[in-house]
């Protein structure tokens, strides 16, 4: 459904302001219940948490195809919303615990950017897939189809191990414990503040692979070429991911190699300068995982979920700054413009992990 469900929705005769009042609903939902579902996580199975997020988000897929109204969808969209929320945090927390608990914490980056790198795929994937499935059985077969996926997601995460150590088992954390334990980590250790901020800045920031079409058709390709040059930018993000967790002390300078890439790709207005861009989005998948992966070994286990929830939450509120700066500029600006002017936070993220890693080593020699 994903590639189409906007034209559904026009389909049904909504109007722009509409379908843009849904995306309203859905960013609400989300941005509501992301930091309650890092305390259920703490609290509650993860692996149930994550066997219900896939059933949520496939019942509003069922649901739009089907039965397809502007109540429904906003109800599709309050469920697709609550699953995501389920998902953030949750994952994370259970793969590095596991991971860690296996003795194998220092694959967490390496897996984690593998499974964003076959997400990204899928998703190419499930694009192509839509046209001859929705040309063969409309939008109820492609509902149908969703679900179905989904429904194999949900197994999967039944499937997933998940092994609360003999302390947690003898003492049920309550919310207001896990709370307290969050906040603790967060006031009292500058490690974790620092990797809290990185993860947020760097995955809000990424929500730019929202205007990559619009920055392909300002290259003045046809049309028809948008999808396969976007695909370009999708795959070298993919790379980016398969490649995590290597040279994670590399950081600072190749984001700053990612940061000119984008901006040198960016301002040629060029279709070849995409091939710039797509190294920019590998290279910042590449350092999303490593950041995650700093963040996890940072905090503790008993308020793992909430804290990593809290990094969701605020990368989803970096996210709503980039499209507000985005909307403000276009009037100025073209897309070639803002994506390559987007460098710059990236260029600021790399010299303020520079500077910490210089100054950690200067009190060490000292």
């Amino acid at each position: 459904m994903y590639p189409v469900y906007a034209v559904l929705f026009a389909e049904t005769g909504l109007s722009p302001a509409a379908i843009s009042s849904l995306f309203v609903i859905w960013s609400v939902t989300t941005f509501a219940l992301e930091l309650p579902s890092g305390l259920w996580a703490d609290v509650f199975s993860r692996r149930l948490l994550l066997v219900a997020s896939p059933l949520l988000a496939g019942t509003g897929f069922g649901l739009w195809a089907f039965f397809p109204s502007y109540p429904v969808f906003a109800a599709g969209f309050v469920l697709w919303g609550a699953g995501s929320a389920l998902r953030s945090g949750t994952m994370q927390a259970l793969v590095y615990e596991e991971l860690e608990r296996a003795g194998a914490a220092g694959s967490y980056a390496r897996l984690i950017g593998r499974s964003e790198a076959v997400s990204l795929l899928a998703v190419v994937a499930a694009s192509a897939v839509a046209s001859p499935v929705l040309a063969a059985g409309g939008y109820r077969a492609l509902g149908a189809a969703s679900v179905a996926v989904c429904a194999a997601c949900a197994v999967a995460g039944w499937f997933l191990p998940e092994s609360r150590g003999a302390a947690e088992a003898e003492v049920e954390p309550s919310l207001g414990s896990v709370v307290r334990e969050g906040w603790a980590q967060v006031r009292r250790e500058p490690a974790v503040r620092w990797a809290l901020v990185l993860v947020v800045v760097l995955e809000g920031v990424t929500s730019l692979d929202e205007y990559v079409p619009l920055l392909v058709r300002s290259s003045g390709v046809a049309e028809a070429s948008v999808p396969l040059l976007v695909m370009v930018v999708t795959v070298g993000d993919a790379v980016g991911g398969w490649l995590a967790g290597r040279r994670t002390g590399w950081l600072p300078p190749v984001l700053v190699v990612g940061a000119v890439c984008l901006a040198v790709g960016s301002f040629s207005g060029r279709p070849g300068g995409l091939v710039l861009v797509a190294v920019a989005f590998g290279v910042f998948r590449w350092a999303l995982a490593a950041a995650d992966a700093r963040l996890q070994d940072r905090i503790g286990d008993g308020a793992r979920a909430t804290v990593t929830s809290v990094a969701g939450f605020g990368s989803e509120t970096v996210a709503v700054l980039v499209y507000a700066g985005w909307a403000l500029g276009s009037r100025w600006w073209g897309a070639g413009m803002l994506m390559g002017l987007a460098a710059v936070p990236y260029v600021v993220v790399a010299v303020v992990l520079g500077w910490g890693a210089w100054r950690g080593r200067v009190h060490r020699e000292m």
